[in-house]
């Protein structure tokens, strides 16, 4: 296929891939590349490099680059829509990190995350993405995760986000559907893209009007979420319901643990990675989780 280059709409579902490591600890290249082609052959829109699914922050700069290399080589290749985790909570380490992602891949989207630990105030978290978006040379995806970040941002704050010149979406993952979530749906302009980050809330989320999603589970059955999000488009309730309960029921085995110990776990059952292994401070998923999540994913195998 005709490679291409620029940023992608983001609309769709994103599959953060998890890291595959062999049997001696080290990344699984081909294992990572096979992952990607299913997740698009499957249906979804997109990849997504560097995220917390992919155990990023145990990498080290070199496996970083080679991942997102890969990815970013299979997203030209298949004319799909690459999205990078980069950003910390300094905001000059962030501009830097963002720089650097531009020059080695102009076509990705950056993931970056509210500024987590120092719990800036709302007007801070403002001033830090309006920064980045009047430096950066790719488009921004605010990652809006209150649960890992200590800080909760307001419906008002996420619409004055997203009327930032450069931020092109939010991944909205603030563990259920509150007011806030209702007000950015409700308000947000069609360009902004609202994605669901919380796979047990990505039904409701895109039943709600939501653009697509970045969600975990989705390396088991991309397809099927595909099929959600496509539902809920068309407006068929009556097909995107029961489907929509499966896949949370599914998404709330997977995360019985850590995330993405019990996905691995599932990978490597199922042959599609060569060993269930994590870096520490993770540990493996236990035999229970995994069992379990195998029995909740069978009825949505085709």
């Amino acid at each position: 296929m005709e490679e291409t280059t620029g940023p992608r709409p983001l609309r769709g579902i994103h599959v953060p891939l998890v890291t595959p490591f062999d049997t001696g600890g080290r990344i699984a290249y081909e294992a990572l590349e096979g992952l990607a082609h299913t997740a698009l052959d499957e249906g979804a829109a997109g990849l997504v490099a560097l995220g917390t699914t992919a155990e990023a922050a145990a990498l080290d700069p070199g496996e970083q680059g080679a991942v997102t290399d890969l990815c970013a080589r299979v997203c030209r290749e298949r004319g799909a829509t690459l999205i990078v985790g980069a950003g910390t909570n300094d905001t000059r380490t962030s501009a830097a990190r963002l720089r650097e992602l531009g020059e080695r891949h102009p076509d990705a989207t950056a993931l970056v995350p509210v500024p987590y630990y120092t719990r800036p105030s709302e007007e801070g978290v403002v001033a830090h993405f309006a920064e980045l978006a009047r430096h950066s040379p790719v488009p921004l995806v605010v990652y809006n995760i209150p649960y890992r970040t200590a800080r909760v941002l307001s419906g008002e704050t996420l619409l004055r986000l997203g009327a930032l010149p450069g931020v092109a979406g939010v991944k909205h993952a603030v563990g259920g559907i509150d007011q806030d979530t209702l007000h950015l749906l409700g308000g947000c302009h069609p360009d902004f893209a609202v994605l669901a980050g919380d796979d047990a809330f990505a039904a409701p989320l895109l039943a709600l009007g939501a653009a697509g999603g970045v969600l975990a589970v989705a390396n088991l059955c991309a397809g099927r979420f595909a099929e959600l999000a496509a539902l809920w488009r068309g407006g068929d309730a009556d097909r995107a319901r029961p489907l929509g309960h499966a896949l949370t029921a599914l998404a709330r085995a997977a995360f019985a643990e850590p995330n993405p110990t019990v996905l691995k776990g599932v990978l490597h059952r199922l042959g599609r990675i060569p060993s269930p292994a994590v870096r520490l401070p993770l540990l493996p998923a236990s035999g229970d989780a995994v069992a379990r999540t195998l029995t909740r994913l069978e009825p949505l195998a085709r």
